[in-house]
């Protein structure tokens, strides 16, 4: 069989749900046997996301070999429970980079270089680069932003001729619009998506599909009625209303025939019908909870929910698998102080201080683990967090007051917290962190060996900061224990306070590898922590 590929647009306005639209077919089509692959095409022109402020763009998410994405990559993992990777996220940065850097080296033999043919040609080669490797039968693209906007349209018109030069039946395009509810008038209006999909004409690719996101169920007449003026097939105009949940959407495209229709025209054969039990108890455990716990999230951008996606989904996930229902409380780490902490935390029953960036909101940080420490509660800190870990142990155990992280204070007595040797005298902000997945040995008898149930784990870093181990030994026979190392550099990569119900930092990022169906085990020990913390409490 030859690899299928499928493209999804987006139209009317942005932020849709194009990439849980995405994931959700994805899902959809895994669970009948295939093997999928998602990719994103972005149209701005960073090279990637990993400079951008997550106030922004969101949370920047890691791949296992090192590559900053868009935060959509996330949603693909976790629904197909499988890594994606540096040539799943492709920027208008990354195709002008490439093409320029040729152009330089004489590739193009003195042509003039023009978006089309240059530029168009290569966003097709890394449209169908995953497909050529031979480890996808099904190859789904999503085109960030919407039709019509000036910086998309050499990926649309990338689509447009991969429409004609693919066989037909290797081929679907799949357009997202919005049919908004207009409560003054009562009714669903159509000729927003009407305009979306004849831009998305004009352009030269014709859908196959059509998902209308709404918040009101579309009659048949108004399914009739945009088939009949958008030029698809009745039956091929779907509606994705909004979801109590997005793991639901996987279920409701099922009962649309999402992946039916995308079967029929890739004319496949002797296909599987989903298998999709372990989701839907997945989803029973997650609407259905047999108890509550309070988290409190400490962290710089907490205002937009997005900055920390993959943190909030971990918390779903593990609470899931405990049938627990985990209240976040996002805490700005600004408003934290030895005054505040106590009004600030009371209550809650477990904490994360979550991962970040320069010195804004630090000291709150340092509050909230001396708080946690103080009150024993369930805590767990993640890269950043980690290291306030160690720089409030500093100051409050060791008695060194002012210990800091070298990334805020270079001048600092006692950097506990410093650059990495390799790390001196890069320029270069972009893609020069540590990045990606590393490996690290746990300690026999340690908190994070008993959590993981084995001696050496594997986890993704985005980090340029490390422990310094002069202050180890001192550390540990005050009672914070280095736990984890990485066996390559002897790196710390874990610490925890044995002495206290649930302590632990991570230098790495945990909640990257978190899914519905197999939840992260750091995130189930702290909320199972925190469920015992509010039960001792009444």
């Amino acid at each position: 069989m030859n690899t299928k590929y499928i493209f999804i647009t987006g139209g009317v306005v942005s932020s849709l749900g194009k990439g849980i639209i995405a994931a959700s077919l994805a899902k959809l089509l895994q669970s009948r046997g295939l093997r999928v692959t998602i990719q994103k095409f972005d149209p701005y022109i960073n090279i990637d996301p990993g400079t951008l402020n997550p106030y922004e763009h969101g949370e920047c998410f890691v791949t296992d070999d090192g590559t900053e994405t868009d935060l959509d990559l996330g949603h693909y993992e976790r629904f197909l429970g499988v890594p994606t990777s540096r040539a799943s996220n492709v920027t208008t940065g990354k195709i002008y980079y490439t093409v320029i850097t040729r152009e330089r080296e004489g590739a193009y033999l003195g042509k003039t270089v023009q978006i089309i043919p240059h530029i168009t040609d290569e966003i097709k080669r890394r449209m169908t680069l995953l497909g050529k490797s031979g480890d996808y039968d099904v190859v789904i693209t999503e085109i960030g932003g919407t039709v019509g906007d000036m910086e998309s349209q050499p990926f649309i018109e990338a689509v447009r001729q991969l429409q004609w030069e693919l066989p037909e039946e290797d081929f679907v395009s799949v357009h997202l619009t919005l049919v908004p509810f207009l409560n003054a008038a009562k009714e669903l209006k159509t000729k927003p998506t009407q305009h979306s999909v004849q831009m998305l004409q004009q352009a030269g690719v014709h859908p196959d599909i059509i998902v209308c996101r709404t918040e009101h169920p579309l009659s048949e007449d108004i399914r009739r009625k945009v088939a009949l003026f958008c030029n698809v097939k009745p039956g091929h105009v779907i509606q994705s209303l909004d979801a109590w949940s997005i793991y639901q959407v996987p279920l409701n495209m099922h009962e649309e025939h999402l992946d039916d229709l995308v079967i029929r025209k890739f004319q496949i054969e002797n296909f599987e019908q989903p298998r999709l039990d372990g989701w839907r108890r997945f989803l029973d455990r997650l609407q259905n909870p047999r108890q509550e716990t309070d988290i409190a999230l400490v962290g710089k951008y907490v205002a937009l929910q997005d900055a920390y996606k993959s943190i909030l989904e971990a918390f779903v996930h593990a609470g899931a698998s405990l049938e627990t229902k985990v209240n976040v409380h996002p805490v700005l780490s600004e408003t934290i102080t030895s005054e505040t902490a106590p009004e600030l935390l009371k209550g809650m029953d477990g904490i994360l201080v979550a991962p970040g960036f320069g010195s804004r909101g630090l000291e709150g940080k340092i509050e909230a683990v001396r708080y946690a420490r103080e009150h024993g509660i369930p805590f767990l800190g993640i890269c950043l967090g980690m290291q306030m870990c160690v720089v409030e142990f500093a100051r409050n155990i060791l008695g060194y007051p002012d210990a800091d992280s070298t990334e805020v204070r270079p001048d600092t007595a006692h950097p506990v917290i410093d650059l990495m040797e390799e790390q001196k005298g890069l320029k270069e902000k972009g893609g020069t962190m540590r990045l990606g997945a590393y490996e690290c040995e746990l300690k026999e008898g340690s908190l994070a060996r008993r959590i993981y149930g084995t001696d050496r784990i594997s986890e993704r870093h985005r980090h340029r900061y490390e422990f310094n181990p002069v202050y180890a030994g001192e550390m540990e026979e005050a009672g914070l224990r280095a736990s984890g190392h990485n066996p390559g550099t002897g790196l710390v990569e874990i610490v925890e306070i044995q002495a206290h119900p649930f302590f632990i930092g991570v230098q790495f990022h945990p909640e990257y590898k978190s899914t519905p169906e197999r939840p992260h085990p750091l995130f189930v020990s702290l909320i199972s922590a925190a469920v015992g913390q509010r039960k001792n409490r009444k």
